[in-house]
């Protein structure tokens, strides 16, 4: 029987979609692995993100010309100019600055692809697009158990839950070579993390599960959130949720991108 406090699940709210010609003010490249980009501009006037691993779908200038396509929206739904939809991945915005309108965005290098390849070469004053985000999940703070498996591409949402938790504690199980993970997150001493390398997810998260069996969970008060590897992910949501018997409404599970 779930208490009134723990019947509190996670809870969403819908944002009013809007898209947004952004343009980079500054760049930083940190823990040897990400691109730190800060963007700006009159577009982001009203922009919002109340949830901790939102997302906002970029949209990067045609390669060819370095045109950027906007959409409208309309009654209909969104209409794309000359019905062409640029390249476009998906980020968590890391913070954003509502006095400013500045918004920060870290992009994970990894093997070549358009954010990546974008990130890379990106200078202050290129433009690219936003869109949403278009809806938050607002996930109460003060659960006494608190539980996150990541990957890289899920350490800026988990940066950004744990600036407003405070010093509560947290296990975070990371599929992060140690040495970048640290020099990403920084000093986190209310966090229990066991560093499982970087590319290991798919391959040992049947390790994983086995360590997790010895591992006790609550009847209650708990959120556990689960990033990475589509697969793999769901493999440890049906663990959780099939034999754990945990209610779905506290587990967490997104694939932030899927094995091809």
């Amino acid at each position: 029987m779930l208490t009134e406090k723990t019947g509190r699940a996670p809870r969403r709210v819908r944002n009013e979609l809007r898209f947004r010609p952004v343009e980079v003010i500054a760049k930083t490249f940190i823990a040897n692995s990400f691109y730190r980009i800060e963007f700006g501009g009159e577009a982001l006037a009203g922009f919002t993100s109340a949830g901790f691993d939102d997302h906002v779908k970029v949209f990067f200038p045609d390669p060819a010309t370095g045109e950027l396509y906007l959409p409208q929206v309309t009654e209909e739904g969104i209409v794309w100019k000359d019905g062409i939809r640029p390249l476009s991945r998906d980020y968590t915005p890391l913070s954003f600055n509502p006095q400013t309108n500045r918004l920060t965005i870290d992009f994970y290098q990894h093997k070549a692809g358009v954010a990546s390849d974008w990130a890379t070469t990106a200078h202050p004053g290129d433009r690219l697009a936003i869109g949403g985000p278009r809806g938050s999940l607002i996930v109460p703070e003060d659960y006494a158990f608190q539980l996150y498996v990541c990957d890289e591409t899920g350490l800026p949402a988990f940066k950004r839950r744990m600036a407003s938790l405070g010093d509560r504690p947290v296990r975070l199980y990371a599929f992060v070579n140690e040495a970048q993970g640290k020099a990403y997150l920084g000093d986190l001493p209310n966090v229990d993390i066991s560093w499982l390398g970087s590319g290991a997810l798919q391959a040992d998260v049947n390790r994983l599960i086995s360590g997790l069996e010895d591992l006790t969970l609550p009847a209650e008060e708990y959120f556990i959130w689960l990033t990475g590897e589509g697969a793999a992910v769901k493999q440890l949501s049906d663990y959780f949720t099939g034999r754990r018997k945990l209610n779905a409404d506290f587990v967490r599970a997104v694939a932030y991108w899927h094995e091809k």
